[in-house]
């Protein structure tokens, strides 16, 4: 009889956790990365790991680990995600890929199976960038040094350092957190879909096979602030309607520079001064800009420029930007990849191949280690919101996916 993943289990951790950090008002959780809810769900897995007799340990980024040793001494193969959230959030974001990789540990200890490989389930601090970036997976991969441990600060100025130190860890322990590449075979991350694409094709599965690369430009448009009625709209400098130009060229940049992997959004927008009879003279606004392709990337980086410039002269306005942040789009496995498609066929899954469009941990570990992500759908394709959620079903299909890929790797 095949191996499978107990479900009303699984059900109650995911339940059980959410509660952790749920705002009896709203029902949102707020669990973001070092609060005191967040900690308190550290602890919450911890007991779960040492509950299964798993071998439970803690690095000094605060990652929460369980282990499940092998039969050989080679890498170890890690599995995981991150139980941090945004505020407001769902139950399942993160959290799901966490207890699912506890739940196949769980699985496999209770069924006498031992692994050719070490198996590492790993929870992953501050996903969700509180901080400013993926801290737990970064400081693994030795992306963390002191000046920037030192800079990293939440948008209410909190400093991370005073938030470690706060709970009684050293924040240069999170430097001795990065791992020896050759130490890890792969990452495998179950997660949420968190958009609509398998939940609108009714699929079980998403296999990923490329994680979204991405820039963010805080961009600042100047033209000249002036009576709303005393001027002729030809003499006007109106930094909005630049603004307006700038958002109608977006289709077609994307059409003309990207592919069908491309994202470009204007998420906020500040107008000034903001007044109902003065000509706007100031507008800053936010581009988010995603493909999995560098090389494209780098093309919509040069097009909106020169869309920017060409709108700024045509509108006598001056133009600036500052990129706020990049990450450079990663490949899953092709192994792990086709292994995952393989046992989602054999398992009788509707699934189908995808990219991923937000980032995630498997994103820096991407740069390390071969990866490999399995999505499942999201309800209505919302996430990052209390109306998030994932059948029960496509959560055992997922899980039980995650389980079958690990015996075989």
């Amino acid at each position: 009889m095949e191996l499978t993943v107990n479900l009303d289990r699984l059900k109650q951790d995911i339940l059980s956790l959410a509660e952790i950090g749920r705002d009896s008002e709203d029902r949102g959780i707020y669990r973001m990365g070092f609060t005191d809810a967040d900690m308190e769900g550290k602890r919450w897995l911890q007991d779960r790991m040492r509950d299964a007799d798993l071998a439970c340990s803690v690095d000094g980024a605060v990652n929460v680990s369980a282990t499940l040793e092998g039969r050989s001494e080679g890498p170890r193969m890690l599995v995981g995600s991150h139980i941090d959230t945004v505020p407001c959030a769902g139950a399942l974001d993160g959290t799901l890929g966490v207890v699912t990789g506890l739940e196949c540990l769980r699985r496999l200890r209770e069924s006498g199976v031992t692994p050719e490989r070490t198996i590492e389930l790993i929870a992953f601090s501050d996903e969700e960038g509180r901080f400013g970036g993926m801290f737990g997976s970064q400081s693994v991969c030795g992306e963390i040094n002191p000046e920037l441990l030192a800079s990293m600060s939440d948008l209410s100025g909190v400093r991370l350092q005073d938030e470690l130190r706060r709970h009684g860890y050293d924040p240069m322990g999170s430097l001795d957190a990065a791992r020896d590449p050759e130490s890890i075979a792969a990452y495998l991350e179950l997660h949420i879909e968190q958009g609509p694409v398998l939940d609108r094709t009714k699929k079980s599965i998403g296999v990923v096979d490329e994680i979204t690369g991405l820039f963010t430009w805080a961009v600042t448009l100047k033209g000249e602030a002036n009576h709303a009625g005393t001027t002729p709209m030809d003499m006007r400098n109106d930094a909005f309607m630049g603004l307006a130009d700038f958002a109608h060229e977006i289709p077609r940049v994307l059409e003309e520079n990207g592919g069908p992997r491309s994202r470009a959004t204007i998420g906020k927008v500040q107008i000034l001064p903001g007044a109902t009879n003065t000509v706007p003279g100031l507008v800053e606004f936010s581009l988010d800009v995603r493909d999995t392709s560098e090389v494209l990337l780098d093309e919509l980086s040069t097009a909106f420029r020169k869309a920017l410039s060409a709108i700024a002269r045509r509108r006598r306005l001056m133009f600036e930007f500052e990129q706020k942040s990049y990450l450079q789009p990663v490949a899953c496995d092709e192994k792990i990849v086709q292994r995952l498609t393989e046992q989602a066929q054999r398992l009788g899954l509707e699934h189908t191949v995808m990219p991923s469009g937000a980032a995630h941990d498997a994103q820096i570990m991407g740069k390390m280690v071969p990866v490999g992500m399995i999505f499942v759908p999201s309800k209505n394709g919302q996430s990052h919101s209390p109306a998030e959620w994932t059948a029960w079903s496509d959560i055992e299909a997922g899980a039980n996916l995650m389980l079958q890929t690990l015996l075989t790797i």
